[in-house]
């Protein structure tokens, strides 16, 4: 500690005058000289804090040059609050605008039959329709979670009737995974929310899948599985048809009760919440809705919905419903179909009625549980003004006329659903950590096929069963001494 009076070892002798800031050594020849310690002054606490002055006094001096950098660079200059159009540029090249629900690959399906190798399919080239490569890059758009959709069966009456729905669903998710591969210089095929946002910065349009509706795998949850095991991320809990795990939204508007989720339905959200694959709750009637946010562990997805409140179509969510999404931590992503946005003149249904029907859904719901879901490609009729996925940009600008703020669009446009699915996938990171088993439960009406009379069976009763109840032989099997088929013991459909 620094002082300005001097210390001294003094012997019995007077001391000598001493002068303030004197440094000396004196001495005679008496052993008993005084001897006078070099001591600080006023000023050696300059000399000793000289440097850490210098150093301080040099980094105010270049801190607008490094931190502010506006005498070098010039500072970007501030947007005119009321020009949208480059508010909306500027937000759109920094974040994600991610589509939840385009069914460009049920067109590949249906008019390509699967083939898109020949030559006459360039995604590239102005097609007609919502979807083309060009059309996307003019709507800005981040990333499209690419609907994998194959409709209802009406010739099946009972979740056992035989059906090709699980077959073309399979044979859909590959041509759509082609699809996307054939673009890499456009598209990243993404299964996980940071590779989504990897894509983005890399100025690819993230790719994701998901599947319209229970129905497609058959009512069975092992499918479920599969079905995460193949990229999907999102099921559709139902259709326009109900299905082993719960009511859809088409039933009841055809006068038939709303009986919400199965038993079945129950352990399909354990092993959705486990697997870390998004529920969406899109299409599914109400009390499905209700009854899926009361178990759920996680949050839920509408891929493709309205606010029952502007327009009470049942497609649409309803507000306490709504209320249940703020809770849980889940999405409800605007959709662009007419009926959907005004049942009473769909016709006349323009851009500013999915502007009213976001900001519903933002009031009740809170902006940080709104996104987009379009539905093109999907749905035959569009609003005026937004007729393809070139015209996103235009949304986003009514949505700032209206009084969105930046954060508030940078949330609809992408941060959310992004939000929600890393929240998902953390949540059954947990799950799995825990020990949870995968789910085992089948629909409890199923028929099980029966093995034959004289199989390898590994216990006592199935081979007692099998041989009291007849079960039969396999054709080859079935062979006199000559080597010639007999009649068969049982059809093999029976068995």
């Amino acid at each position: 500690m620094a002082t300005t009076t001097p210390s001294a070892e003094v012997s019995p002798r007077p001391t000598t005058p001493l002068w303030s800031g004197a440094s000396l050594d004196t001495a005679d020849s008496d052993e008993n000289a005084l001897v006078i310690h070099p001591q600080a002054s006023q000023y050696n606490w300059f000399r000793r804090w000289r440097s850490a002055i210098i150093a301080a006094s040099f980094a105010l001096l270049v801190t607008p040059f490094t931190s502010l950098g506006s005498w070098f660079l010039p500072a970007e200059p501030a947007i005119d609050p009321t020009n949208y159009a480059l508010r909306t540029k500027r937000l759109l090249e920094t974040t994600p605008l991610i589509d939840g629900h385009n069914d460009f690959p049920w067109l590949l399906r249906v008019e390509l039959h699967n083939r898109i190798y020949d030559g006459k399919f360039d995604p590239k080239q102005r097609l007609l329709g919502h979807t083309d490569i060009g059309r996307m890059r003019q709507g800005m758009m981040g990333g499209q979670f690419w609907s994998v959709h194959v409709k209802c069966d009406a010739a099946q009456k009972h979740f056992e009737d035989p059906s090709c729905i699980v077959r073309d669903t399979l044979e859909q998710i590959d041509v759509a995974k082609r699809f996307i591969a054939e673009s890499p210089e456009v598209f990243t095929y993404c299964e996980t929310p940071a590779c989504a946002r990897a894509a983005f910065k890399n100025g690819r349009i993230a790719s994701m899948l998901g599947i319209e509706g229970g129905h497609q795998l058959g009512g069975s949850i092992a499918a479920v599985r599969q079905a995460y095991d193949l990229g999907v991320r999102y099921i559709t809990t139902t259709h326009n048809c109900d299905n082993a795990w719960a009511t859809s939204a088409s039933t009841v508007a055809r006068g038939n009760p709303d009986e919400g989720l199965t038993k079945l339905g129950v352990a399909y959200v354990r092993e959705m919440n486990r697997l870390g694959m998004m529920i969406d709750l899109s299409h599914v009637s109400h009390q499905t809705m209700r009854d899926v946010l009361s178990i759920t562990r996680t949050p839920v997805i509408f891929s493709h919905s309205g606010a029952y409140s502007v327009t009470p179509h049942l497609r649409n969510v309803p507000d306490d419903v709504l209320r249940n999404i703020r809770q849980n931590g889940g999405i409800v992503m605007a959709v662009f179909v007419n009926r959907f946005l005004d049942m009473t003149d769909p016709s006349a249904v323009t851009i500013h009625d999915v502007v009213d029907h976001i900001w519903h859904l933002a009031e009740v719901a809170g902006w940080e549980h709104v996104g987009i879901g379009s539905d093109f490609s999907g749905t035959p009729f569009t609003p005026s003004g937004l007729e393809d996925v070139s015209k996103y940009p235009d949304l986003i600008e009514l949505l700032m006329a209206r009084g969105a703020t930046d954060e508030q669009i940078r949330l609809l446009a992408g941060d959310n659903i992004l939000r929600v699915w890393e929240s998902i996938e953390r949540r059954a990171q947990e799950i799995q950590t825990e020990g949870e088993k995968p789910v085992e439960e089948e629909w409890e009406g199923r028929k099980w096929h029966k093995g034959y009379k004289n199989s390898p069976y590994m216990y006592r009763e199935t081979r007692e069963r099998a041989a009291r109840e007849n079960w039969g032989q396999p054709d080859q099997f079935n062979v006199d001494k000559f080597g010639k088929h007999g009649a068969t013991l049982k059809a093999e459909n029976d068995l």
